[in-house]
């Protein structure tokens, strides 16, 4: 039998467990490799856990030793917008160093193919939507900067790789063996689910913005299938080597209103939202056009918003 191993990084977190799902129901054994700084333990439960830094190469060789992983999946990173503006220095030295390192690790050992964690916020503050893989690079953050260092590290290292720019990450496990599980917890879902579970009123930042609304658009695309892209991307890369870059997204945009609308729905419950100032360097609308990653890997997204509430809401609802 082939050997299938896939080492995870950062594997104990949201979207990385459910990755770590999608390897094991494709044939695959997720080996992840989490500091458990922000992962959890709990969230590992489709293939063995190897505590460790994505700093450490001593660690990291050692366990790509073991394992003898025939290709990474990296999704180990510093992920707040607002805590990289406070502490740039520590999102260069695991996002852009860290991947560094993990890349010299996995050539020592042979390992010669990686899928990549990639963000949207590596375009910053675009002048046009949908956004396309050549929509000028222009990040307003440290994380966007890191991100795109992450992704010059890879694309200059001798491997073959394939980074995912994906949009807002939103939904669950339908079965609800994991799920968005953050603290602090940033993304809208689960804070308009937390709202509604708790009787809490939302903050909602802006609803002067030039839409239809007058709240901000974003592309939500459900977690299982920005993992059903990632394993779609390890069978690419073996008739396709080189470096590759793909968005990742619906093409769909979906105002916060209708989020918070959607919600109401799928929870039959009155959730209140208090509208406050604008949040600084929150463009209006961010949509990707995601052509490109459709026709290379074959993938489509299925599951539309309202999959994504029900998802998260039955997550939360088991976890509150």
């Amino acid at each position: 039998m082939v050997d299938k191993t896939i080492l995870v990084t950062g594997g104990a977190g949201y979207v990385g467990s459910h990755a770590c799902k999608a390897l094991a129901q494709a044939g695959y054994v997720p080996v992840t490799y989490d500091n458990l700084f922000r992962g959890h333990r709990e969230l590992v439960k489709w293939g063995p856990l190897e505590v460790g830094d994505i700093c450490d190469p001593a660690r990291l060789k050692d366990v790509i030793a073991r394992h003898k992983p025939v290709a990474t999946m990296h999704f180990a990173a510093m992920a707040l917008v607002g805590e990289s503006v406070s502490q740039p220095d520590v999102y260069h030295r695991v996002n852009v160093e860290g991947t560094s390192t993990l890349l010299a690790i996995m050539r020592g050992a042979g390992v010669d193919k990686i899928v990549v964690s990639g963000t949207c916020a590596v375009y910053g503050m675009p002048k046009t939507t949908p956004i396309t893989e050549d929509t000028p690079i222009a990040p307003i953050s440290p994380y966007g900067e890191t991100k795109l260092g992450m992704e010059r590290r890879v694309s200059a290292a001798d491997v073959s790789s394939v980074v995912l720019r994906y949009f807002n990450a939103a939904g669950a496990d339908p079965d609800a063996e994991t799920g968005e599980w953050h603290e602090p917890e940033t993304h809208l879902i689960p804070n308009v689910l937390n709202a509604a579970t708790k009787g809490e009123t939302l903050r909602l930042f802006g609803d002067d913005y030039p839409t239809p609304d007058g709240t901000c658009i974003r592309d939500y695309i459900h977690v299982c299938d920005i993992a059903a892209a990632h394993v779609a991307a390890l069978a690419y890369m073996d008739k396709a080597p080189g470096a590759h870059v793909f968005n990742l997204g619906t093409g769909t945009g979906n105002s916060v209103r209708e989020v918070i609308e959607t919600a109401r729905r799928v929870t039959g419950k009155d959730i209140r939202a208090v509208v406050e100032k604008r949040r600084e360097g929150d463009p209006a609308v961010l949509v990707a056009n995601s052509s490109r990653v459709q026709s290379a890997l074959g993938w489509t997204p299925r599951r539309s918003l309202e999959d994504q509430v029900r998802d998260a809401w039955r997550w939360t609802q088991k976890n509150g």
